[in-house]
């Protein structure tokens, strides 16, 4: 299905909060070539009445109403398979919020469907719009840094206290969400390292369930990866850490990348440790270095950057920035952490995907939805990003 002149006309399912920011940035101006044409929520509100857009309360409505070129799907992880395909069954572009399903086998099964439409299919994985990880990615993509070596990312300031899961009743459980800290907050970390340093080729991690929090998922993880080239890496991500530390290099054989959460440096030996290693007669000696910050304005509106993408490449074939198939590689990265942890063993990639949805099927079958807690509380969603 094509667009209306030079205009896409959006529909959004699910109006959450990540649902009402992608919302605000369309009909702010954020978003080019974009129009907010229907909503779908299970009731209306004075949110949803104020909004120059038709309610639905079924998504299948929506999808046949023929208001739509382009759907947003902002719901629970537990229903992105099932709104996901009917988007695509119905030949309606799909941009669908992180991550892409519960599991690689849901990832595989959209992708497929995509395919089949011919339609434009995005994930929003926002923080590829993020200066620091284009500069970052751009350093390591020219071989400055030599071959990598290791990589240590410590991202423990994803903290939600107690409240943030009780006023929901799928997230932080196997059967709403698949998972917990891994593929709701440090999805998108997963993302960004595979994205700049490549796919590992095996895992070994270490998941703790419910550690902080009341939630059956895993709060709190520390993986060693491995990679093809004999490069090692760590990765921890925690909500349960206060005031946590957002700390990620990337030590190549001529220099490094460390970003320590406010500054970006580049290090860059004078020659490879490598060679320096071999020639130098130096008993106690190290490569010359030099250590230059990198000022990076980060000061963008990255869901509005993803979305205006996705919108273009509907109207004018833009290359999209985060393709739905790129979605997999991060969903198989956490997946395999579980994995790992549930079988006490390390995983390989490419990932089970069948083995994966097995195991985590017991643990669907065993998860209760909670009942949803009706307490006030404050939302600041720009204090959600990190």
């Amino acid at each position: 299905m094509g667009s209306q002149g030079s205009s896409v006309r959006i529909g959004v399912v699910g109006l959450g909060n990540i649902a009402q920011q992608h919302i605000k940035n369309v009909l702010e101006g954020h978003v080019t070539g974009a129009t907010l044409t229907a909503i779908c929520s299970r009731t209306e509100s004075d949110y949803t009445r104020g909004l120059p857009a038709e309610h639905f309360s079924d998504y299948r409505e929506l999808i046949a109403s023929g208001l739509c070129d382009a759907v947003i799907v902002a719901t629970p992880t537990y229903s992105h398979l099932d709104v996901g395909t009917a988007v695509l069954d119905a030949g309606l572009h799909l941009m669908m919020e992180k991550p892409m399903g519960l599991s690689v086998a849901e990832g595989e099964d959209l992708i497929a469907r995509a395919n089949h439409a011919g339609v434009v299919a995005a994930l929003m994985l926002n923080q590829r719009a993020d200066p620091l990880f284009l500069r970052m990615r751009e350093i390591v993509a020219s071989g400055d840094l030599g071959d990598l070596i290791r990589i240590n990312w410590t991202m423990t300031n994803w903290f939600r206290p107690e409240v943030y899961f009780q006023v929901s009743d799928w997230r932080a459980t196997w059967r709403g969400e698949g998972g917990g800290v891994l593929v709701n907050q440090c999805i998108h970390n997963l993302d960004i390292l595979q994205w700049i340093c490549g796919m590992p080729s095996s895992l070994r991690a270490f998941c703790q369930f419910g550690r902080f929090h009341d939630v059956e998922v895993e709060d709190d993880v520390t993986a060693y990866l491995e990679y093809e080239n004999g490069a090692t890496g760590v990765f921890v991500g925690s909500t349960g850490e206060a005031p946590g530390t957002n700390r990620f290099e990337i030590i190549g054989d001529a220099g490094s990348l460390v970003f320590d959460g406010k500054a970006l440096m580049l290090g860059r030996n004078e020659v490879p440790t490598s060679q320096f290693n071999r020639e130098t007669r130096k008993m106690f000696g190290m490569p010359s270095s030099s250590a230059t910050p990198l000022s990076i304005d980060r000061a963008v509106n990255q869901h509005a950057i993803l979305l205006a993408n996705f919108v273009a490449s509907i109207l004018s074939g833009e290359r999209l920035i985060a393709p739905l198939e790129d979605g997999l590689s991060s969903l198989a990265i956490a997946n395999a952490m579980l994995m790992s942890t549930w079988t006490d063993a390390p995983v390989e990639f490419p990932l089970d995907a069948a083995e994966y949805s097995r195991l985590l099927q017991q643990k669907i079958d065993s998860s209760v939805l909670r009942t949803k807690a009706q307490v006030e509380v404050n939302i600041d969603m720009s204090s959600s990003y990190r």
